[in-house]
């Protein structure tokens, strides 16, 4: 069985052979069908995150190595089933969950996996979806998706339940509060559909490409303000008739943040989501004759993806734009991701 799999940091994804996976106790084994290309497999393939200040949190000394498989937002079909798994059956289709922790601690015992302290997520400490298969340790990190796209399904495993969470975290607001999406990205547009989904009516997009501008109103964000604009706050409080109380940062390097907090109101949420690294400065006095929350947002839970995939079921969560490449173009999916050209999702089929 062939991967594609980063053999070495920056250079090309390579077809490495996969043994076959074998489940024992409650453990199953899925054929990967659909797998998104995030962001986060570029990370994994430069081999760092930049931690601000000149530092990298380098993901060999995290424990991950290579050859690794990248992807993280998967749906397969069941192909082999341990002893002990209930409620699943060869054949199912399923959206994997990818966020797995150690499965003991408390903090996964709570069903909040993907907080743990031994995160041991498929696509980075386990070979991922761009491989052939993948393993959970238990029937209940799989999500039915009936009717729904699969290559749209398979970007819920990340983008819809990261997205959600973050959005959690503002609530509750008024549908008519004006929320202010910094990146219009995989994840930027995905908030979109996810704010709308849930009955929000002013969404204001930010970014630095015309085209992603565009998108983000095509999903229905009900304004667009240029990310390159020379006073982009004074500009963005132009839409949005002044500060605000709800930001998020999808992109999250130091001037998207800083801008992100610049803009609240007294009392106004920034939940920042992306990983693009950086530091935020503050000034401490300003945050409390200004006081402001800023606080960050890391994937979802199990029950995320459940709650997520009901909406997507039940018609109310519109798709974000997605682009179907056959799997052996990894490279030039990861590439045109790298290049910032991509719209949307890639999913590799």
């Amino acid at each position: 069985m062939s991967a594609w799999a980063i053999v070495a940091n920056n250079e090309p994804l390579q077809a490495i052979e996969q043994a076959p996976l074998h489940p024992q106790g409650t453990e199953v084994v899925l054929q990967v069908t659909h797998a998104g290309v995030c962001h986060s497999d570029l990370h994994l393939w430069h081999g760092y995150y930049n931690m601000g200040s000149g530092q990298k949190m380098m993901l060999a000394d995290r424990g991950v190595t290579l050859p690794r498989a990248p992807g993280h937002e998967i749906v397969g079909r069941v192909v082999r089933v341990g002893p002990d798994a209930q409620g699943v059956k060869v054949g199912d289709e399923r959206i994997v969950f990818p966020w797995l922790g150690c499965g003991q601690c408390e903090v996964c015992l709570a069903g909040q996996d993907n907080l743990c302290n031994a995160i041991c997520a498929l696509g980075v400490r386990q070979d991922g979806g761009y491989g052939n298969e993948v393993k959970v340790p238990h029937p209940r990190f799989l999500v039915d998706y009936g009717d729904v796209d699969p290559a749209f399904a398979a970007t819920l495993a990340c983008s819809g339940i990261t997205v959600y969470s973050a959005i959690r975290k503002l609530l509750p607001m008024s549908p008519d509060t004006p929320v202010v999406l910094i990146g219009a990205g995989g994840l930027g547009l995905a908030a979109i559909g996810m704010l709308l989904a849930l009955g929000h009516k002013r969404i204001v997009s930010v970014d630095i490409s015309a085209d992603k501008r565009q998108a983000a109103l095509e999903m229905g964000a009900t304004d667009v303000v240029d990310g390159s604009a020379p006073e982009l706050v004074q500009a963005i409080h132009a839409v949005t008739g002044g500060p605000v109380k709800a930001a998020m940062d999808f992109v999250n390097i130091s001037s998207t943040s800083a801008t992100g907090l610049e803009i609240l109101a007294k009392d106004g949420r920034l939940v920042l989501v992306g990983v693009g690294g950086g530091e935020l400065v503050l000034s401490l006095a300003g945050m409390i004759f200004r006081p402001r929350s800023v606080m960050g947002s890391m994937t979802g839970n199990p029950q995320d993806l459940r709650d997520v995939t009901a909406l997507a079921k039940a018609g109310k969560l519109k798709s974000l734009p997605i682009t179907r490449m056959p799997k052996d173009q990894a490279n030039t999916a990861l590439m045109t991701l790298n290049e910032g050209r991509a719209v949307g999702r890639i999913v590799l089929v």
